[in-house]
């Protein structure tokens, strides 16, 4: 290929899910280059047009760019924005300015994004262009074994964190006009209640969680009702790096360190299982970038054609998405989910698994629509869950959520149905997980005429666990499912990762935390920038 253009020699930063300039090591590459910087974002329709992908996860990497623009503005340069094919934009940008080197950070994410970094590498090897990739969480590309992975992963959470530039050499390169939501038909905003995008949330959220909302996490983490303040709230900034994750890492591990030795053995035990669970961020997104089929195909062979692919407008997959199953917890769940962007780990899982186990639908489908209202969705980590969840790894022991248990134990008193299924606010609680238990009496009294003001049950649900759980143990039972699962495991599992199994978890987490190194006692998130004409 053979390209007329005019040799500057600029280096790209090519922003993907990597929107800081702190711990950014692609930025600090090109920055040890000497050469004039070109900071990138590109707007990609296809990327836009996936189902995974949705307004809300586009209004808050608009926050986050936004953000983004200002603390390189305030370096020197600014970001420059395009939007099109990944090949098309570096194309143009070689003709005008000369690409010297393109620097980027690994991305674990879509087969979409898999193809297009590869489109983009042979690309860059026929222009005589050098793509600079270096990795972001820890995970590791081409990995051969799991073995001791953990250990190589926290090493790789204790180098020194990289220091935002003080300065950045500009480019000539000009920015093109931000797209809109409507430019790739991502519609009206549906998510009144999403987090705000950008550095600025994330440091709050970082440092309002280490100072005082974690103190109960883990007996707060489970409950919607609970979970939403409880939790960090750091997954969609973890998912589109608007802080990295060994920056959340070592300010965890300070702040473990801090509130033990204070005393505050309680709140240093909460801060050691989000660190625990930081690990497992990581764990599970190594798995997708060991094998990018997870994202399309049954990870275990063995349960290939075991659940229909539901039709293209399966009333039972609309009743699940839309929150109107006649499960008033499940129902709130999913209805605090479209208007919030977030639901908390636990109900994740039991939402899944309901549209896997008790609607008996292939997982491919409910995970796309599921992936699209998580403002936070971070592939590595949603489809080998929406696997687990389904009990389509081969590797885990089925576990099958019962929703009215669920109900009763995570909202005993019905505050978060209330909240979020009005319509049966005038049940008592004691009928409120099960309202077709009630006595036509007392739903009379509280105004409901099921499947009328409110949806009947869409399943018997203990009748369509235990045929679930059947079926699957069926599968299990056959010949040659055990070697699989077992060759699946040397490869996936956590036993080889070096990942601590619970009770040695726990263990550590009731030990009081060894002190962190001395580079980390000094943690700053670094939210002045050295002008202050733009907090970064």
């Amino acid at each position: 290929m053979f390209y007329i253009c005019s040799m500057s020699g600029v280096h790209v930063i090519w922003f993907k899910r990597d929107l800081r300039v702190h711990d950014h090591a692609a930025l600090a590459a090109a920055v040890a280059s000497g050469a004039p910087i070109l900071p990138l974002y590109i707007f990609e329709p296809g990327y836009w047009a996936l189902p995974e992908h949705s307004r809300r996860q586009f209004d808050f990497v608009r926050d986050s760019l936004e953000e983004l623009d200002a603390a390189l503005k305030a370096r020197g340069t600014k970001l420059v924005i395009r939007m099109g094919s990944a090949i098309d934009v570096f194309s143009a940008l070689h003709q005008k300015h000369g690409i010297a080197a393109i620097h980027a950070h690994e991305e674990t994410g879509l087969q979409w994004t898999f193809d297009r970094d590869r489109a983009v590498r042979r690309w860059a090897r026929n222009a005589g262009i050098s793509l600079r990739e270096q990795p972001q969480n820890g995970v590791q590309r081409a990995l051969q074994s799991r073995d001791g992975w953990a250990n190589q992963w926290e090493a790789f959470m204790r180098r020194p964190r990289l220091v935002a530039p003080e300065a950045l050499k500009p480019s000539a390169a000009d920015s093109e006009e931000w797209p809109l939501p409507q430019d790739f038909g991502l519609g009206a905003d549906d998510c009144p209640q999403r987090q705000k995008g950008g550095r600025m949330a994330a440091v709050d959220c970082l440092r309002s969680f280490l100072e005082s909302r974690g103190r109960t996490y883990q007996k707060s983490m489970s409950s919607p009702l609970t979970a939403a303040d409880a939790c960090s709230r750091l997954s969609p900034h973890l998912a589109f790096g608007t802080v990295s994750i060994r920056e959340a890492w070592q300010a965890a591990q300070k702040a473990q360190h801090e509130h033990g030795r204070s005393g505050d053995t309680g709140f240093a035990a909460s801060i050691g299982s989000f660190i625990s669970r930081l690990q497992w961020h990581c764990h599970f997104i190594q798995k997708l970038e060991d094998q990018t089929s997870i994202e399309s195909r049954n990870l275990h062979p063995g349960y290939d054609g075991l659940r229909p692919e539901p039709l293209a407008g399966d009333p039972r997959l609309a009743a699940w998405i839309e929150g109107r199953t006649g499960f008033p917890f499940l129902d709130a769940c999913m209805r605090s989910l479209r208007e919030t962007g977030w639901l908390n780990f636990r109900m994740r899982a039991m939402v899944m698994g309901f549209a896997s186990h008790h609607l008996w639908l292939d997982w491919k489908q409910p995970a796309e629509h599921l992936a699209a209202l998580f403002t936070d969705f971070e592939p590595g980590i949603h489809y080998p869950q929406a696997q687990m969840q389904s009990a389509t790894t081969g590797m885990n022991t089925p576990r099958i959520y019962n929703p009215v248990k669920q109900s009763q134990d995570q909202d005993p008193d019905g505050a978060f149905i209330r909240r979020w299924v009005p319509e049966l606010s005038g049940l008592p609680a004691e009928w409120l997980h099960a309202p077709w238990e009630a006595p036509a009496s007392v739903r009379a009294r509280a105004g409901i005429v099921l499947g009328q003001t409110y949806p009947m049950r869409i399943v018997d649900h203990m009748a369509a666990a235990e045929e679930a759980r059947s079926r699957i143990f069926a599968v299990r039972k056959r010949a040659g499912h055990g070697a699989q699962a077992d060759a699946l495991q040397a490869r996936h599992g956590s036993k080889r990762s070096g990942i601590p199994f619970r009770g040695q978890q726990a263990a550590r987490r009731q030990a009081v935390p060894r002190a962190p190194e001395p580079a980390q006692l000094s943690f700053d998130l670094h939210l002045t920038p050295p002008s202050q004409a733009h907090a970064s």
